[in-house]
């Protein structure tokens, strides 16, 4: 079974997790599988936009809790901090599709989104703290120029789950919508993206993202941190209570 699948359909690339067995939480070579296919769609002319999405009740539990554990070395090459900086660089843009969890990565990567959809069953989660570490993918950043740092602190200190109308409120998702509409209603977006003309589009969305470079740079303070973090006591004995269960 392929954990991620893609299709390619009207200068769209649908990308799709598919590992319900387990939730959808990504693993090593999950990462490296979602890298490589957004390399190829960039450099593909005859796709314009990307689609992130995976089942009608859960879009991604977050990371692979025990492949981590075993992959603990989180360095420029590490797959899950390559996807990262492969998300932040593309020049063309990105829809998402949320139904059900989205969990720890399966919220930051929203944020490096173009447009993002979800139904009612979304309920979104940025537990980090909770298990010990620290956020990534300049969450903590890019979520307190979001929604502001006290509700920022709010998601991300105390780390409890939100539904799909208090991230609307938030700001980081685009509109809700019935859950029998879902992807075909996000398609229809990645396709009307797909459409525009590619040069401007692409040249707005980097004018609309002056401080890319300072997104790197907490970027990097992050996985410095989440790495130091990763080999800690109370984050080993975090995920060794989690894997108990």
């Amino acid at each position: 079974m392929n954990t991620i699948q893609i299709q390619d359909e009207q200068g769209v690339r649908i990308i799709r997790f598919n590992r319900p067995d387990k939730r959808n939480a990504l693993d090593l070579n999950m990462y490296k599988q979602l890298t490589e296919y957004l390399i190829q769609g960039e450099a593909d002319n005859t796709i314009r936009a990307f689609l992130i999405q995976g089942q009608s009740d859960c879009f991604t539990s977050g990371n692979d809790i025990s492949d981590f554990i075993k992959h603990g070395n989180i360095g420029p090459n590490h797959p899950a901090v390559r996807f990262l900086f492969c998300l932040l660089e593309l020049k063309k843009p990105v829809v998402a599709a949320v139904a059900g969890s989205a969990v720890g990565i399966g919220t930051t990567l929203l944020l490096h989104c173009d447009l993002v959809y979800a139904d009612h069953s979304a309920r979104f989660q940025l537990p980090f703290v909770n298990l010990a570490l620290v956020p990534e993918a300049a969450a903590s950043m890019l979520l307190p120029q979001l929604v502001g740092y006290q509700k920022a602190a709010e998601l991300l200190l105390l780390g409890e789950p939100f539904d799909a109308k208090t991230a609307a409120e938030l700001k980081l998702v685009n509109q809700v919508v019935e859950s029998a509409d879902l992807f075909e209603y996000a398609f229809s977006k990645a396709k009307r993206l797909a459409d525009q003309p590619p040069e401007a589009l692409q040249a707005t969305r980097q004018l609309m993202r002056p401080n890319k470079s300072r997104v790197q740079h907490q970027m990097h303070q992050e996985l410095e941190e989440f790495g130091n973090r990763l080999q800690s006591p109370e984050a080993k004995a975090k995920f060794a209570e989690f894997l108990s269960r």
